[in-house]
C-alpha cells in the first residue's frame, strides 16, 4: 500500500520548511504559483471534508497534505496523473479513518450512557462487578506513561464544541495533528482494554 494512505506511523514526524517547499514544488506541476497552488488545493480539501460533514475539517485536510509531503520526503517522488488526484485518494483514506475513529468512540459513548442508565437498576452483585472493573481500569492508568496518560484523561473532557476546543489544545500541546491525536487515543485505549480484561481474569 501507498505509505501515505496509512495511518501515521511516526509520531513525531512534523512538517518541515524543507518538506513544505518540496510539496509546493510538486503542487506547482513545473511551475512557480507562489505558494497558491498549495492554498488552493488546501482549501478544495477542507471543502471536501465539509462536504463529508466533517467537524474538524481543517485538521484532517492539513493531515492529508501532511502525509503527502512526509512521503515526498521519504520517496522524493509520487507517481500520479495529477497532484490534485493524488490529493483526493490520500484525502479519501484519512476521511474513512476519521469514519472508523468516529464510529468506534459513539459506541464507548453509547455504551457509558447505556451503563449509567442501567446502574440504578442492576443488582447488587453487578454493581460490585463494575466497582471492580472501574478499579482495574484506575490501576491500568496508573502503569500508562505519562503522555499517555495526560492523553486518556483529557481526551474525553467536555461535549462538542467544548470536546473539540479541548482536543484542538491538547493536540497543540502535544504538537502534533487532530488526526494523530485521534489515532494515538485509539490505541491507548486499546491497550487499556487488554489491560482491565487481564485484571478482571
Amino acid at each position: 500500500m501507498d505509505p501515505a494512505l496509512k495511518p501515521a506511523q511516526k509520531k513525531d514526524w512534523v512538517l518541515t520548511e524543507a518538506a513544505l517547499a518540496r510539496l509546493l514544488v510538486w503542487l506547482d506541476e513545473g511551475t512557480d504559483s507562489g505558494g497558491q497552488s498549495f492554498l488552493e488545493m488546501r482549501r478544495r480539501l477542507v471543502h471536501y471534508f465539509v462536504r463529508k460533514h466533517c467537524p474538524n475539517a481543517d485538521e484532517l485536510a492539513d493531515e492529508s497534505l501532511n502525509r503527502i509531503a512526509r512521503r515526498l520526503e521519504e520517496e522524493e517522488a509520487i507517481e500520479s496523473e495529477s497532484s490534485a488526484r493524488y490529493c483526493y485518494i490520500v484525502a479519501r483514506f484519512v476521511f474513512l479513518e476519521h469514519l472508523r475513529e468516529t464510529d468506534r468512540e459513539g459506541r464507548v459513548v453509547a455504551e457509558v450512557s447505556r451503563q449509567r442508565l442501567n446502574s440504578e437498576a442492576q443488582p447488587a452483585e453487578d454493581r460490585l462487578v463494575k466497582e471492580r472493573m472501574l478499579n482495574c481500569l484506575e490501576q491500568c492508568t496508573r502503569k500508562l506513561e505519562r503522555t499517555s496518560r495526560q492523553i486518556i484523561s483529557r481526551y474525553y473532557i467536555g461535549k462538542e464544541r467544548v470536546k473539540i476546543e479541548h482536543r484542538r489544545a491538547l493536540a497543540r500541546t502535544l504538537g502534533i495533528t487532530m488526526n494523530a491525536l485521534s489515532i494515538r487515543a485509539c490505541r491507548i485505549r486499546d491497550k487499556l482494554e487488554v489491560c482491565v480484561r487481564e485484571c478482571l481474569s
